[in-house]
């Protein structure tokens, strides 16, 4: 069977959208038929940018993915932008620049991605408590490439270096893992075969960095296109037909 491959952290300048236009365009020329583009947390602009990027995401045959990243200071603060904002958008993901926040992220079940955008050892906080946590939740670990086409010297190594302790924890927890572009321009967009063969540093498999290119990823869309779907009503329980009464 053909595997479905997504990018689900394509951040081109949305400001720029010709630069948008090429980098969507890259994208489905590489072999991606999903991709997710974050967008403002202003209802107002997520609404006109979602509006835009899914047309042209039509036009080159890939489909679009709603995405918006939090970025709180603190968990209780996460907490209020889980509320306001999870039933509007197709992927949550947090930023995580403090423990605290990571924490409380991976316990939460509205919480997709966990994300970890530091390249400093020391402020990456997946351990084996945060995987414990996000093992009974829904979420996976995105690992972003760019850093890793970015980074040069020492610093690149350090990060492969906890990448791959990152890696073998999810592992051990069965945490899914997606691995993203994090592409802000067209220059640092891969193949989907690139991007695993790139995920095989940090000591994933073939197997197991292909699922985190294509099965993964999908998994998450598919889950929530349901639950944000009319027809849901929990977990295992759709509507079906809508009559005047039930006899």
């Amino acid at each position: 069977m053909r595997r479905v491959f997504a990018d689900l952290n394509l951040q081109p300048n949305l400001s720029d959208m010709e630069q948008t236009k090429r980098m969507i365009a890259k994208a489905s020329d590489l072999g991606y038929r999903l991709i997710a583009i974050p967008v403002p947390p202003s209802t107002s602009l997520a609404e006109k940018y979602v509006q835009q990027l899914r047309g042209i995401c039509q036009e080159n045959s890939v489909d679009f993915v709603s995405r918006l990243n939090l970025k709180p200071k603190t968990p209780r603060e996460l907490l209020q932008l889980l509320r306001k904002f999870r039933r509007k958008f197709e992927i949550i993901a947090v930023m995580c620049d403090s423990k605290a926040v990571a924490r409380q992220a991976a316990k939460d079940h509205r919480v997709d991605l966990l994300n970890f955008p530091s390249p400093d050892p020391h402020r990456r906080f997946f351990d084996k408590a945060e995987a414990e946590l996000t093992s009974n939740s829904q979420a996976s670990l995105e690992i972003e490439i760019k850093p890793l086409l970015t980074l040069k010297g020492p610093a690149r190594i350090r990060l492969l270096s906890t990448l791959r302790k990152e890696a073998a924890i999810a592992k051990k927890f069965q945490v899914p893992i997606v691995v993203s572009s994090g592409a802000t321009s067209e220059l640092l967009l891969r193949k989907p075969f690139e991007m695993a063969a790139l995920a095989t540093l940090f000591d994933l498999d073939k197997p197991s960095a292909l699922d985190a290119v294509s099965k993964n990823p999908l998994a998450i869309i598919k889950r929530n296109r349901e639950k944000l779907s009319p027809r849901f009503v929990a977990p295992g329980i759709r509507l079906i037909r809508m009559g005047k009464d039930c006899k």
